[in-house]
């Protein structure tokens, strides 16, 4: 097995340690969990894309389809009516300081954030997600994920996205 590149190096480790199976499908830099898809070839419904949400002055990681975006207002539901928005991309780079700027891999506990799955995406038998870098991406089951990650399984997804 090759030596996964330095962002993907601590999301590589837990799977392995925790012996869950997945492929690394490398690709050339891709932005965009939708762009993704189409590099990789495979449904965005089957693309995990993780979404920073500020729930106050806490960080919270929704994980949903590519192919939709978060419902804020029922993501205020999941958060007890508390008032949630997008958290930016300054706000969050330094909890993920291995990883390429918009690359956040689906895994919030290994960086201290809560992670709640989208019920769409959990119903998926598989799921592409990115592992800190834009040049590579981990396709695994998606019992394995919820198995290792053990997300509160919501209702997020809105429109199409």
């Amino acid at each position: 097995m090759r030596e996964p590149s330095m962002p993907a190096a601590k999301v590589h480790a837990l799977l392995d340690q925790h012996e869950v199976a997945y492929e690394v499908r490398t690709h050339p830099r891709t932005v965009g969990a939708q762009r993704l898809a189409a590099e990789e070839d495979i449904s965005g419904w089957d693309v995990a894309k993780p979404v920073i949400l500020a729930v106050g002055d806490e960080l919270a990681m929704i994980v949903v389809s590519a192919a939709v975006e978060v419902d804020l207002d029922k993501a205020s539901q999941v958060f007890g009516g508390n008032q949630v928005r997008l958290a930016s991309e300054d706000e969050f780079e330094r909890v993920f300081p291995d990883n390429e700027r918009g690359a956040e891999p689906p895994f919030g506990g290994l960086y201290g954030i809560p992670v709640f799955l989208d019920e769409r995406l959990r119903a998926r038998r598989q799921l592409l997600c990115r592992d800190g870098s834009h040049t590579e991406a981990l396709l695994l089951a998606t019992n394995d994920y919820v198995r290792l990650v053990d997300p509160e399984i919501v209702d997020v997804a809105g429109a199409p996205a």
